[in-house]
């Protein structure tokens, strides 16, 4: 250690982030511990099963459909001589802009029985009736697991994709001196290799499934993320709720440890990038099934419903709506920039303090505030609630005893709960991206200023931030995107006549009127794909 053997008071000060950004779900296990209460019992009785098994239902269909789209799209991109593969690149991505909730909406608008389509295929076929023919019907859990994955499988693409791009190119030319051909190489060796990545994934897509809740609530279909708002909300349950959200968050753990388990001991990945042009050459049905294969993806996930959105705010996009469109856009925007900045400043200080006292269980702060990535947003706004909620009545009795004026619920009944429950959901991005950018930090850097006399903190200001600044703003931009586009925290903890720009989105889809909404939605999806360009742009 270069700035002495400890430093108590940064250690200290580790710690108790960590533990805050822990302590809710902490509380909430401990608080439903033998308190599951009558409804819970009732539940269990009659609708919990099926919560149950509609929610793995839908992990196990939405994880088979991701896996179909971002495997054959990764290999294609990055394995074959694809016409069009530099825009397919990074259209690909696209649809990880596209809230799930405004595809459901926007593709059942079009496909409904009253839809455009079924309406242009009665009039062709001259079809009176439903019982004349058949259509799909997109309001099942089969139909919430399509519009999922749709959206969901830009993380199968991207993982596998680099998995595959950054393979010793040599285990592949081995395999081909052995007598495989380029096509059994890849299949035997390059796609078994990158399946740690593709697990990962995949545990990424099944964890956002788990914690989906506008999407599954507008299909009516129940799994146990609307059954925790329809206990807490419905029944006013906040005990049963919160033996639900223990259950959910076993859920997530299990998943967490399975994907865990699936990969132990695999260590088969190279550092060195793979800059072989030695790419497969398809011919020319293969090129066309690989086009559709590959733009189709783009155009159901991503220009499909971006189109109908801006068709929409063209035909009913009105002057009057504008100015509250515009100050809950101000909202959303104050605390989205909030949270962003306090869980960057929170993972800096961790990832420094790991960098700079390298102790084995000096790196247990900065992994434990990011368990939160894990936790649902309704899970973790249940949690908040039976944290904030005892200590605001406690503040208040006090400030009674002592005859003192009441503050009110000022932690669990202001946005104060938000902007906590997006740094505590959110701070593993920034610990993520933030500790890559210390790690390409040599540490020979840290030892001059010392051999200078330059001190800690003059060491940090003078040399690493200016050097961070990259990583510090990508971390702030990710998590300021994924606070603006967080639905269920906020739907359970926001204030009274408080809304954010995805709330607001959500109620007019439960109204039926988006077209009232469609430029806060296009707001939300531009803002989205600004972390896409920019990720895209410093990856070439």
């Amino acid at each position: 250690m270069i700035f002495g053997q400890r430093n108590t008071s940064w250690l200290t000060l580790s710690w108790l982030i960590a533990l805050a950004l822990l302590a809710p779900v902490l509380v909430m296990l401990f608080t439903s511990i033998g308190n599951f209460g009558e409804l819970f019992s009732h539940l269990w009785q009659t609708v919990l099963p099926t919560y149950i098994s509609n929610t793995l239902l839908l992990t196990f269909y939405v994880s088979l459909l991701v896996l179909l789209f971002g495997v054959p799209s990764a290999f294609l991109i990055s394995q074959t001589q694809l016409v069009s593969a530099m825009w397919l690149r990074w259209a690909l991505l696209l649809p990880l802009a596209m809230p799930a909730y405004l595809v459901a909406y926007l593709y059942t608008d079009l496909f409904d029985y009253a839809g455009p389509v079924q309406r242009l295929l009665r009039a062709s076929f001259g079809w009176q009736s439903p019982t004349e023919y058949w259509f799909f019907d997109l309001r099942t859990l089969e139909g919430a697991a399509v519009v999922l994955a749709l959206v969901l499988y830009p993380y199968v693409y991207m993982l596998t994709r680099t998995a595959l791009e950054q393979q010793d190119t040599s285990l592949l030319r081995a395999g081909r001196t052995l007598g495989l051909s380029a096509r059994q190489a890849m299949l035997k060796i390059a796609l078994p290799l990158a399946r740690p990545a593709i697990m990962v994934a995949v545990t990424l897509v099944m964890m956002e499934t788990i914690a989906d809740f506008a999407t599954v609530q507008y299909f009516a279909v129940n799994t146990l993320t609307t059954a925790i708002y329809d206990t807490w909300l419905g029944y006013g349950d906040m005990a049963a709720a919160n033996a639900l959200a223990s259950v959910l968050l076993l859920f997530v753990l299990f998943t967490v440890v399975a994907e865990q388990k699936s990969r132990a001991g695999q260590r088969h990945q190279s550092n060195r990038p793979n800059f072989s042009d030695d790419k497969l050459a398809l011919s020319f049905g293969q090129q066309v099934m690989g086009l559709v294969f590959c733009w189709l993806l783009v155009i159901l996930g991503f220009a499909l419903p971006f189109g109908l959105l801006i068709a929409m705010a063209i035909d009913y996009a009105q002057l009057e709506q504008l100015g509250q469109l515009a100050e809950i856009g101000w909202e959303t925007l104050k605390i989205s920039a909030y949270a962003a900045t306090a869980a960057v400043a929170l993972s800096l200080l961790l990832a420094l303090f790991h960098r700079f006292y390298p102790k084995s269980v000096n790196h247990l702060p900065l992994q434990i505030s990011g368990f939160g990535y894990a936790v649902p947003g309704t899970v973790l706004a249940m949690a908040l609630m039976a944290t904030f909620g005892p200590i605001d009545h406690w503040l208040n009795d006090t400030a009674a005893w002592l005859d003192w004026s009441k503050p009110g619920l000022i932690l669990s009944g202001t946005t104060f709960a938000i902007i906590f429950a997006f740094v505590v959901r959110f701070a593993a991005i920034a610990n993520g991206t933030i500790s890559a950018g210390i790690g390409k930090i040599p540490h020979s850097i840290d030892k001059a200023p010392a051999s200078l006399g330059v001190g800690l903190l003059a060491t940090i200001r003078t040399v690493h931030l200016p050097i961070l600044k990259s990583s510090v703003f990508v971390a702030w931009l990710l998590v300021f995107v994924e606070a603006m586009k967080e639905l269920p925290a906020v739907l359970l903890l926001r204030p009274f006549n408080f809304e954010t720009l995805s709330t607001f989105i959500y109620q007019l889809i439960s109204d039926e009127r988006l077209e009232q909404g469609a430029i806060g939605a296009i707001f939300i999806v531009l803002f989205g794909l600004i972390p896409i360009i920019w990720l895209n742009k410093n990856k070439h």
